[in-house]
Formats: structure tokens, C-alpha cells, sequence
């Protein structure tokens, strides 16, 4: 995204520079400009300003002759004006005179028009009301039509009521049967259905009575048998109880023995295995503590080794330390610092802190040149040869001070080489322990002292205060402690963890040797537990013997006493079962025949339902078109009284029209005698109006030829006296723009730049004197500020921003792509690694699976592939095997113990190759038959010389090979028994 910025940035920059250096030259250009029309405008204002003075005199001397004029002139107009009035009164009066005229004859044409319309319109009238009078007598006839139709249909509509009545009172009556019917026969299906799961109950009865008769005939022969077995053992019972009862006691002697001992040894075992956990867990807890503080050490050397924190120009240099002798290294590295200082430490040092100190000032040189050629940014050099700040701070008197723990410079240590660059950096910098003291301190010498607190505020010369929450990520001071730390905590937890692992090893030595004591004990309690239980089961089944010899006598009678009981029980429900079936038969028969008879009359009841239910809907459709047929009529009824209203309504209205229409054109007849009469009137004043305003106009026309001559005098006078006004106007005018256009250069000149016009004085060039040549320099100027387009001038701050983080990103993007890079390497190698690993040991395993196949086989051929056209990290493998006297073919098609001995060896071929110490095989010879479980079993017993087997089986072959066996009885109902039997030669010897 970074790089995506730089160059449009870049660009924007470099126009911006452009842009600003074009501003400075248009600067230039418009301050002698401002200059030049500022002393051009006043010229030409000095010159406006004297032909204003003469214009305003010549104005005076005009208005001084055109008042006289206007004096005689005022009083002709009055004299006119009386005279305009006469012969303009005497024109309105004669013009009224005709407009009456012209009024009166209209307004008789207006109405005769009206009485000629109103005649009309009594025309029409009538003719309407004959209309009127046929459209009411058509709608009486047919209002009479209608309700002569309406009255019939009304009385069909009544007849059907009656009929459809009737008609579903016999439908109600025949569906009330038919309900009856229906009921009834479900009635008796229910009740059939009822005796028949009463039938199924007693039946049941007398097959569990049969049942039971049969059991207790058992029970009884089975009774008999046991006392005749009894008789024959009783006489031995007593001399074999006292026998195993003596057993039984000297067992139980040597268990009790047996089991203190083994109290004794798990007490023992409970107190090393509390040993061997806290052991273990204080392990646990350093090893943890071990691998957190070597990340940590590691993750800090690696940062150390990168210079993180540091700039990217620091960076760059640094990287060029192996070839470059002269380079010594950043000034963080160089020094050592207490931890109670570093924050002082480093507040005092500022940006300094990544200052790189050199062996002379070429290596210093080389460097800049390193960083001006790569463009990786500033770097500030401290060269051994010329930086030395021994002796600089003169005043060791506030070095006394209380809460000054010092100058800086003596607060680190570093070698001896180095205190002159340490003493540049520190040597002028005192510490002290709190800000209320370096406060005092600064007031008591005047502000001259540059001072730090071990809080990190910092007070320099001049009175400036810097402080607040101090936040520093990098640390680079630190690193370096940290460092040495972590290295003696790692070292001292490593010695740590091989006590506790040493420790550890003694207590499971001990733990072992206990635990086969132990073991030993169990074997032998476990045998005297086998003993036990014989014993045990032989005193139960003895004294059994001889209690149930003593009361099976008495229980056998009982017994035959209750079973005779219930034989008799037996018979007699047996009796009342077959009555009740007989009662339930009877029944069922009686319900049939009532079905039967409901079943007819019901058959009989529907046809007549049916019939009687289509005679109902005939009637219903027939009252339904008639209902239809007198809304219909009604509606028509309805449609032709309204119709007979309206016509009223509207000859009633037709006949006042008329009546108002006759009186008014009575009216207009008396109107028109009437202006008759005026007209006659008006004709003889209108002789007299004409004779009086020819003579008015004669007056006139004598004054008109004196009053011309004022006027043309007046007019020349105004003519005079408006052209000087205009010329004062014009001239007022001109000032006002050239002092606006003074005031707009002014503003220009302020807004643009600042500039008074005194200001604009001092950057005058004299050089500049052609005021065309300028403004032809300003245009230029301006059109390549134009062409520049939108200009960001911050681009420039922007530009630079970005760019460092540019490049700072960019080394970092660099340092992931390289390790992308070197990361892609390792992977490639181990994977390869791993095909490699895994094709050798996936041909050792197919060998040895061969080998092992013929050995369980007694023959044959055994192999493995993998699926071709696959990664063989990812790829399946295919088990081909051949057994003796068969073909070579996939493991899939094999019989299922062939799959077996077959999944058997592939499983030992793995095993040999790499033997665990112990191997849990839970019945996978479960499929093998008697030779091959044999074979197997021979195969495990090879393969216990580095592995210990525990199989559970229910195989005799495999059990037969067992070295110990052990087994789980329940001799007891509800108790399980361990039994164990050891078949190891050497013990069965002894």
C-alpha cells in the first residue's frame, strides 16, 4: 500500500516544489507590478480630480440661467394648462353625449335579442311537457303489468311453502329411522366385538391354567429327583464338612499374613509416589520456567541481532558492521546501566540513543555516502577521534545539591575507550531523584542546567519542563541486562533440572524394586485367594448338602400339598370358563339375527330417503326461481315509481320556467319605451357642446405659438445643463474606479502576500519598468501554475513521512520475504526428508512383512505396493497376499481369517522393526482357526524377548502358550473372583 503512495507522492512533491517556486517568482512579478499601476492610477487620478473642478463651476453658471427661464415659463404652463382643462371638459362631455347614444341603441338590440330567446324558449318548453306527459303514462302501464305479475308469482310462492313443508317433514321422518336403524346395528357390533376380546380373555385363561399344570408336574418330578440324590450323600457329608473347614482356617491364617505385608509395601509405595509427584511437578514447573526464559532469551538476541527499535537508516549501517572494522555500534550497546536508571538514562539520552559511534571520521564519511547512495535515510555518527565531552560541565557545585544523585555519564559504566563519547552524550546532564528536587535545582542556578529524573521528566536550560507518562516499547537499554539475566536464570535452571531428573530417576528405581515386591506378595495372596475360595465353596456346598437333606422332606410334602391345590383350582375354572364361552356364543348368535333385521328395514328406509330427498331439492329450485322472479318484479316496481317522480318533478319545474320566461319579456318591452324617450332628450344639448369647443380650440392654438418659444429656450438650457452633469457623473465615476481598482491591487497584495504598500516598497526592482513586459511575464507564470493543476502542498511534508516509512516497511517486507524464502527451504527439506524416510522404511517394512507372512503361513508370498499417480505422503497402500497353494491376489478378496493372520503379520512386521516395551492385543486371532491360532501363538511367544504381550482371548492355543493367565469367576451370584494361574515351567518345577 506504502509503495502505492510513494510515487504519486513523489510526483506531488516535486509539483509542489514547482508550484511554490513558481509563487515566489509570481511574487516578484506582481510587487513591481502593484507598484507600477499604483503610480500610474494616481496620475490619473490628480488629472480627473482638476477636470471636476471646472466641470462643477460651468454647472453652476447654467442653473443660474435656467432658473430665470423656468420662472416665466412655470406661469405659461398654468395659463395652458387652464386651457387644456376647458377643451378637455368639453370633449368628455361631447364624447358622453355619443356614448349615451351609441349605449341606448345597443341596449335595445340587447333587448329585443332577450324577447326574441324567451319566445323560444316558451317553445321548447312546451314541446317538452307533451314529452313528459306520453314517457308518464308508458310507466303507468307498465307499473300496472308488473304488479299483476308480481301478485301471481307471490301466490305460487306461498302454494310451494306449503309443499316443501310437507316434503321435509317425510325426509326428517324417514332419516330418524334410518338413525335408529344405524344405531342399533353399531350398538350390537359393538357388543360382538366386546364378547369376542371377552371370548379371546377367557381363552388366554384356560391356556395359562394348562400352562401351569404342566410346570407344577415338572417341579414335582424334579423334587423326587433331588431326594433320592440326597439320600445316597448323606452318610459322607459330616467327615467332608470337618475336612475343608480345617483348609479353610489355615488359608485364612496365611491371607491375613499376606495382606499386612502388602499394607505395609502400598503404604510405602503411597509415600514414594507422593515423592516421585512432587518431584515431578516441581520439574514440570522449572522446565516450563526454562523453555519461557530461553523464548524470551532468544526472541531478545534476536531482536539485539536485528536492531529492532532502531531506525531504518540505523539498521542499514549496522547490517555493514562485518564489513566494515571501523563501525563499533549503536550507543544502547556500548553502555551498561543500573535498572533504577534506565528511565533517566534514557530520557537524558534522547534520539542520541541510537547515535553510532565510529573508529575515525572516514568511517563515518563512508557511511553518509552508504545512506545518500541507497536514499536509507539520516544517521548521526559519533567518531572516537573527534567526539570527546571530558571536563564540559562546570558546575560541580550543584552536583552537591540535595536529591542530585549525579552527573549522567558516571551513572553507567562502559570501557574506558568510550567514556569520551559517554561523558558528550551525558557529561552535561545531572539526575536527580525527584522532580520537586530538579525543580529547586533549576531555580537556584537560573534555568542554566539540563537535569532528569529517575521518573524520566526532564528539565532543560531556559526553563522548559518535559514529563508525563512515560512510554518507551523499544527499551534498548534494558536488552542488553535483560540479556545477562535470562543467560544466569537458563544456567541455573538447567543445573536445577538435572537434580530434580536425577532425583526423579532414584525414586522410580526405588519405586520398581517395590512394586515387584509387591507384585510377588499379590501372586502369592492371589494363590492363597484361589485356595480360599475352594475351600469356601466346598464348606457352602457341604453345609447346603446337609441342611437340604434335613428339610426336603418336609419341603417336598408341602410342595405336593399345594400342588394338588392347584390342580383342583385348575379343574373347576376350567368348568366356568367353557360355561361362559357357551353364554358368549348364545349371545352373539341373538346380536346377528337383530343386525340382520335392522340391516332390511334400513335398505328398505334409504330408497325412500332418496326419493324423498330429490322431491325436497325440486321444491327448493322451484321457490328459488320464484323468489328470484318476484324481487325482479319488485325491482322494476321500484325503477318505474322513481322514474314516475322525476317526470313529475321536472313538468312542475318546466311550468314555472315558462310563467317567468312570459313575464320577463313583458318587462323588457316597458324598457325599450323608455330609452326611446332619452334619446330624444340628448339630441338638442349636443348643438351646444360643439359651437363652445370651437372656440376653446381658436384660444389655444394663439397660446401654443407663445409658449413654443419658452420652451425651445428651456430645453436648450436643460440640454446644457444635463451634458455637464454627465460629465461630472463620468469624472466621479473614473475616480471612483481608480481608487477601487488602488484599494483591489492593495487588498491583492495583503490577501496574496501580506504586503503593504510601504512593504511592497522595499522589494521593488528597479530592473522591472516595462508594464507590458510584467503583465506578459505574470500571465506566463500564471498559465504554468494552471497547467500544474490541483497542487497539495503538504504533499511535501507527506511525501517525506511516508517515504521514511516506506522505506522502513520496505526493509522490514524484505527481511519476511527472505525468511519466506528460507522457511519454503526447510519445508522442501523436510519433506523431501520425509518421502525419503518413509519409501526406506516403507521397503524394510514390506521385506519384513514378507518374511513374517511366510513364517504365520507356513508359505507363500506377502507384499506391499502403494497407489500409483499419487503423492506418496498422501497415497494408499494396497496389501497383496498369496497363501500356500493359492494365487497372488488383494487382501479384499480373502477369507476372513486369512484377512486376519494377514492384518496379524503386517502388525508384527511393524513391531519388529521397532519394538515398543509393552503391547496390549485384544482377540485378533479370534478368526484364526485351531493351526493357525497355534502358529500365532508360537510367533507372539518369539517376539516376548523385547516386548511384554498381555492378550485377552478366548482361544485354547493362545491360553496354552500364556506364561501367567488370569480370569475373572463369579462363584457367588453378584460377586466377580480374580483367578490367576502362572504356567511358567520353572515355578510349575518347583
Amino acid at each position: 500500500e506504502l509503495e502505492r503512495q510513494v510515487g504519486p507522492l513523489e510526483k506531488q512533491a516535486e509539483k509542489a516544489r514547482i508550484y511554490l517556486k513558481k509563487k515566489e517568482e509570481l511574487k516578484t512579478y506582481d510587487v513591481n507590478l502593484f507598484l507600477m499601476e499604483t503610480a500610474h492610477i494616481e496620475g490619473q487620478l490628480k488629472e480627473v480630480e482638476a477636470n471636476c473642478r471646472i466641470a462643477d463651476e460651468q454647472l453652476g453658471e447654467a442653473n443660474a440661467s435656467y432658473e430665470n427661464v423656468k420662472t416665466e415659463y412655470e406661469q405659461m404652463e398654468q395659463d395652458m394648462e387652464r386651457m387644456e382643462e376647458r377643451v378637455a371638459s368639453l370633449r368628455e362631455r361631447l364624447n358622453q353625449s355619443t356614448v349615451l347614444k351609441g349605449k341606448l341603441e345597443g341596449e335595445i338590440n340587447v333587448l329585443n335579442e332577450q324577447i326574441r330567446a324567451s319566445e323560444m324558449t316558451g317553445e321548447h318548453l312546451q314541446s317538452r311537457l307533451s314529452s313528459i306527459d306520453r314517457e308518464r303514462e308508458e310507466r303507468a302501464e307498465a307499473k300496472r303489468g308488473y304488479e299483476g305479475q308480481r301478485a301471481e308469482a307471490e301466490r305460487q310462492l306461498a302454494a310451494i311453502g306449503a309443499r316443501k313443508a310437507k316434503a321435509q317433514e317425510e325426509l326428517g321422518a324417514l332419516q330418524a329411522e334410518i338413525a335408529r336403524c344405524t344405531e342399533g346395528m353399531e350398538r350390537g357390533k359393538s357388543e360382538i366385538i366386546e364378547l369376542l376380546n371377552n371370548k379371546a380373555s377367557i381363552k388366554a385363561r384356560q391356556q395359562r391354567y394348562d400352562t401351569m399344570l404342566e410346570q407344577v408336574n415338572i417341579r414335582k418330578a424334579q423334587l423326587t429327583q433331588r431326594l433320592l440324590a440326597r439320600k445316597s450323600e448323606e452318610a459322607d457329608l459330616e467327615t467332608v464338612l470337618e475336612d475343608f473347614q480345617r483348609k479353610l482356617d489355615a488359608v485364612n491364617a496365611e491371607i491375613s499374613t499376606l495382606k499386612q505385608a502388602a499394607s505395609d509395601m502400598e503404604e510405602k509405595g503411597r509415600e514414594w509416589n507422593r515423592k516421585a509427584s512432587d518431584t515431578n511437578r516441581k520439574l514440570e514447573q522449572d522446565t516450563a520456567r526454562f523453555h519461557k526464559e530461553q523464548s524470551r532469551l532468544e526472541s531478545l538476541k534476536n531482536i539485539a541481532e536485528r536492531y529492532d527499535g532502531y531506525g531504518n537508516s540505523i539498521r542499514r549501517v549496522m547490517e555493514q558492521k562485518a564489513s566494515n572494522k571501523g563501525l563499533i555500534g549503536v550507543v544502547s550497546d556500548l553502555i551498561q546501566v543500573e535498572k533504577q536508571y534506565e528511565t533517566a538514562i534514557e530520557t537524558a539520552l534522547g534520539g542520541s540513543i541510537q547515535n553510532i559511534v565510529t573508529e575515525d571520521e572516514g568511517t563515518a564519511k563512508k557511511m553518509i555516502a552508504y545512506l545518500k547512495e541507497n536514499r536509507f535515510g539520516r544517521a548521526t555518527f559519533l567518531p572516537l577521534t573527534s567526539v570527546n565531552g571530558r571536563g564540559n560541565f562546570r558546575t560541580m557545585e550543584a552536583l552537591k545539591e540535595p536529591g542530585v544523585l549525579g552527573l549522567a555519564n558516571t551513572l553507567v559504566k562502559t570501557d574506558k575507550r568510550y567514556e569520551g563519547v559517554i561523558a558528550y552524550l551525558l557529561g552535561r546532564v545531572i539526575v536527580a531523584k525527584h522532580i520537586d528536587d530538579a525543580v529547586a535545582l533549576a531555580k537556584k542556578y537560573h534555568y542554566s542546567l539540563h537535569i532528569v529524573t529517575l521518573e524520566g521528566e526532564s528539565l532543560s536550560p531556559g526553563g522548559s519542563m518535559t514529563g508525563g507518562a512515560f512510554r518507551n516499547s523499544s527499551n534498548l537499554l534494558a536488552r542488553k541486562r535483560e540479556i545477562e539475566e535470562l543467560e544466569g536464570n537458563v544456567s541455573d535452571l538447567r543445573a536445577e533440572i538435572q537434580k530434580e531428573r536425577a532425583r526423579l530417576e532414584e525414586i522410580r528405581t526405588a519405586q520398581a524394586l517395590l512394586a515387584e515386591d509387591l507384585e510377588k506378595n499379590k501372586g502369592k495372596l492371589q494363590e492363597q485367594y484361589i485356595l480360599q475360595n475352594t475351600a469356601k465353596l466346598n464348606v457352602e456346598r457341604a453345609l447346603e448338602q446337609r441342611n437340604e437333606s434335613e428339610s426336603v422332606f418336609a419341603g417336598l410334602r408341602a410342595e405336593n400339598q399345594e400342588l394338588e391345590k392347584q390342580l383342583k383350582e385348575i379343574n373347576e375354572n376350567k368348568e366356568t370358563i367353557a360355561l361362559e364361552i357357551e353364554a358368549a356364543d348364545q349371545r352373539e348368535n341373538e346380536i346377528q339375527e337383530e343386525n340382520r333385521l335392522f340391516q332390511e328395514r334400513l335398505e328398505r328406509n334409504a330408497a325412500g330417503e332418496e326419493a324423498a330427498s330429490k322431491e325436497v331439492s325440486g321444491i327448493l329450485m322451484e321457490e328459488a326461481q320464484l323468489s328470484q322472479r318476484v324481487e325482479f318484479l319488485q325491482m322494476n316496481l321500484k325503477r318505474l315509481r322513481e322514474e314516475m317522480e322525476r317526470y313529475g318533478k321536472e313538468r312542475e319545474e318546466l311550468l314555472r320556467q315558462a310563467e317567468e320566461t312570459k313575464k320577463e319579456a313583458e318587462k323588457k318591452r316597458r324598457d325599450i319605451e323608455e330609452i326611446r324617450k332619452t334619446m330624444l332628450a340628448s339630441k338638442d344639448s349636443y348643438a351646444d357642446f360643439e359651437r363652445e369647443l370651437k372656440e376653446s380650440l381658436e384660444a389655444k392654438e394663439t397660446m401654443s405659438a407663445a409658449y413654443k418659444g419658452f420652451f425651445r429656450k428651456r430645453e436648450e438650457i436643460s440640454k446644457q445643463i444635463s451634458d455637464l452633469d454627465k460629465e461630472v457623473f463620468r469624472l466621479n465615476s473614473q475616480r471612483e474606479k481608480l481608487e477601487e481598482a488602488k484599494e483591489a491591487q492593495s487588498n491583492y497584495m495583503w490577501e496574496e502576500y501580506e504586503l503593504t504598500f510601504h512593504a511592497a516598497m522595499k522589494l521593488r526592482n528597479e530592473e522591472y519598468q516595462d508594464l507590458p513586459a510584467i503583465r506578459k511575464l505574470i500571465a506566463g507564470v500564471r498559465e504554468d501554475i494552471r497547467t500544474l493543476g490541483d497542487v497539495n502542498v503538504n504533499a511535501i511534508d507527506t511525501y517525506k513521512e511516508v517515504s521514511e516509512r516506506y522505506e522502513f516497511l520496505k526493509a522490514q517486507h524484505d527481511d519476511l520475504v527472505e525468511a519466506e524464502k528460507n522457511l519454503i527451504e526447510i519445508i522442501e527439506e523436510l519433506d523431501a526428508g520425509m518421502r525419503r524416510q518413509f519409501l526406506e522404511k516403507f521397503a524394510e517394512i514390506r521385506r519384513e512383512f514378507d518374511h513374517v507372512f511366510k513364517e504365520l503361513f507356513g508359505g507363500g508370498k506377502g507384499t506391499l505396493e502403494l497407489v500409483e499417480d499419487e503423492d506418496i505422503l498422501e497415497c494408499g497402500i494396497r496389501i497383496i497376499a498369496q497363501p500356500p497353494g493359492k494365487k497372488l491376489q488383494n487382501m479384499m478378496q480373502m477369507s476372513g481369517g486369512e484377512k486376519s493372520l494377514t492384518a496379524i503379520a503386517l502388525l508384527f512386521a511393524i513391531q519388529n522393526l521397532k519394538p515398543s516395551p509393552f503391547c496390549l492385543l485384544d482377540e485378533i486371532e479370534a478368526a484364526l482357526d485351531d493351526s493357525n491360532v497355534g502358529r500365532f501363538a508360537k510367533y507372539l511367544h518369539k517376539l516376548t524377548k523385547n516386548t511384554q504381550f498381555i492378550v485377552i482371548t478366548h482361544r485354547r492355543g493362545t491360553m496354552a502358550a500364556a506364561d501367567r493367565l488370569y480370569g475373572i469367576t463369579m462363584q457367588e451370584k453378584g460377586v466377580s473372583t480374580l483367578v490367576s494361574v502362572n504356567l511358567i515351567e520353572e515355578d510349575l518345577d518347583k
